[in-house]
């Protein structure tokens, strides 16, 4: 990767002119981004791109949907450029971002900008095959672009080198602490070295960062084009309060009015499941992304999106961060999201590049707690919408449902069952209250003499019904029983061990112990029987010598033994 490098001094960053060329960007990347026609950067970019240029750390705030991007991307492909010397390179690239999605946004915008110069990238994400990364990181990849667990996972398996990491980035880094990724980003910057330059982004400044950023950067400068946690300016926003029932009406109702495309958010990802079904129901076409569908099936759904073949896409917070598509007429919140901060990265999908947008959000009356700490957030009032006087009903869709990973559901109008009516045994299930015939009978419920069990004499027994209480071998002199209830037993039935339930006549053993505290005694001799313990009677506790014995150990150990009196 090679380019020419800029005789321009670095503007500082409150330099008046608003042009990529006034940044101390190189010709040819300049050239680059003139063909596809960057021409004026955002602010982040304005401000970011020269302070990173000379290598310092830096803390960029700035709402979603604003070109952090590039603002992190133009930088780090410049000083890996220069970097190297011919057909080497002397350092590495990493950026670390919560999602799937996202990295792949972010790997088709650098490829964009470095294809020409030769860029090569490797991402390092979950739901892919890990064998196609090993390949990839064996062609010596200028940047990384990595999830926080894949690239842990890489790293454990010690396929990935991050020892020559110059330029580090943290993209959305407030979402990958929400995400619980806290122990993951520590273990990767303790292994990537102490002299790289480290650019973090992110639209909140959580107390989280800020402790990242004091222990791990130097010094760094904190670039803020917009208060944390503060909306897009040109989004406009409206909340309605209602009953639950009432928002799938509402939504209906809300649709007819709004002909562009329509992102809906939910909290949950079988609530998302579930909406998008709903909103097929009605005419409109629709699909879903979240953490249950697979990566090919989350990505043909943002390509179907974003050419148009679904006009809704219904999505959960997890894959919000890697939606960009440009011209979202309408964001909606079906439901307020877990955290008042995702709800700024929510209705930032809408009015991106510079156009105008719109965010409707749902809220039922027991959530204005919530809704006053968005307000206090973003730092708004947010406008309360009324209820429209008549809302339509809408019935539930009866869509069959289908497993997220793609195969057919269970439910009627899936894959026909085999089984049928039943109308005797070769036809599967006999049907319900039919009597099957033969071997395989059963009696009725209420039948209780076809239930009665009556006792075989000991000659007809097999020859395990005569053995001990463990399945020893019969002890000598020992008569014949058995062990547990025996229900209906007919006064003719002999007598047995234990209770004998719905015997007509005589009295059940006790099955007491003899008179040394032995077994119960069954008639037969008992001679040279041990006496039970307590503990095997159930009377006491273990005794502290059994519990120090793990059942991870090996050798013996005592199993507990029930007593029939003590049941």
């Amino acid at each position: 990767m090679k380019l020419q490098e800029s005789t321009d001094k670095v503007p500082s960053a409150t330099s008046s002119g608003a042009r990529f060329e006034n940044l101390g960007i190189a010709p040819k990347l300049l050239e680059i981004l003139s063909q596809h026609k960057f021409v004026t950067p955002t602010p982040i970019q304005e401000k970011s791109i020269p302070a990173a240029l000379t290598g310092s750390d830096l803390m960029g705030i700035a709402q979603t949907g604003t070109g952090k991007t590039l603002a992190f991307g133009i930088p780090m492909i410049q000083r890996l450029a220069q970097s190297g010397g011919k057909g080497e390179v002397r350092g590495t690239g990493l950026v670390v971002l919560p999602t799937r999605e996202l990295a792949l946004q972010v790997n088709e915008t650098l490829k964009k900008i470095g294809t020409p110069i030769g860029l090569k990238t490797a991402i390092l994400i979950g739901g892919e095959a890990i064998g196609r990364q090993h390949q990839a990181l064996k062609r010596n990849p200028h940047i990384i672009i990595a999830t926080p667990g894949r690239l842990i996972d890489h790293l454990d398996k010690k396929t990935v080198d991050l020892s020559k990491t110059l330029v580090l980035v943290l993209d959305e880094a407030d979402r990958m602490l929400d995400m619980g990724f806290a122990p993951q980003i520590t273990k990767i910057l303790e292994k990537v070295p102490k002299g790289r330059q480290t650019l973090l982004f992110s639209a909140t400044m959580p107390s989280a960062i800020v402790k990242i950023a004091n222990t791990y950067m130097s010094t760094p400068l904190r670039i803020e084009v917009a208060p944390a946690g503060s909306a897009v300016k040109s989004v406009t926003q409206e909340i309605y309060f209602l009953e639950r029932g009432q928002k799938l009406p509402l939504l209906s109702t809300i649709l007819k009015q709004y002909n562009g495309s329509i992102l809906v958010f939910s909290r949950t990802k079988f609530g998302a499941k579930k909406i998008a079904r709903d909103i097929r129901a009605m005419g409109v076409t629709a699909t879903e992304i979240h953490s249950n569908r697979s990566l090919n099936q989350r990505l043909d759904a943002l390509k179907g999106f974003k050419l148009g073949n679904f006009r809704v896409l219904v999505a959960t917070d997890i894959a919000a961060r890697g939606i960009d598509v440009t011209g979202i007429q309408l964001v909606i919140n079906y439901d307020l999201p877990d955290q008042a901060e995702d709800y700024v990265h929510r209705i930032g999908r809408t009015g991106r590049a510079s156009m105008t947008g719109h965010a409707i959000s749902f809220a039922t009356h027991d959530q204005r707690r919530d809704v006053n700490i968005i307000e206090r957030l973003i730092k708004t009032q947010l406008p309360v919408a009324k209820l429209p006087e008549t809302l339509p009903h809408v019935a539930r869709s009866t869509e069959p449902e289908r497993d997220d990973r793609g195969r057919g559901g269970r439910s009627s109008g899936g894959r026909p069952s085999s089984r049928g009516p039943s109308t005797g045994r070769s036809s599967g299930r006999p049907a319900y209250g039919s009597r099957p015939s033969g071997r395989d009978s059963r009696p009725s419920f209420g039948d209780r003499t076809s239930r009665t069990t009556t006792m075989t004499p000991s000659s007809s027994r097999p020859a395990s019904a005569g053995r001990g209480y463990e399945g020893s071998k019969p002890r000598p002199g020992a008569a014949p029983r058995t062990s547990g209830y025996v229900r209906g037993a007919s006064s003719s039935a002999p007598r047995t061990s234990g209770y004998v339930r719905g015997a007509t006549s005589g009295r059940p053993s006790t099955g007491r112990p003899d008179s040394r505290g032995g077994r119960p005694s069954t008639g037969g001799a008992s001679k040279g029987r041990r006496k039970w313990s307590d503990y095997e009677r159930g009377r006491k506790p273990a005794p502290a010598s059994l519990k120090k014995i793990s059942p991870n150990a090996s050798g013996f150990y005592i199993t507990r033994k029930i007593n029939p009196e003590d049941e």
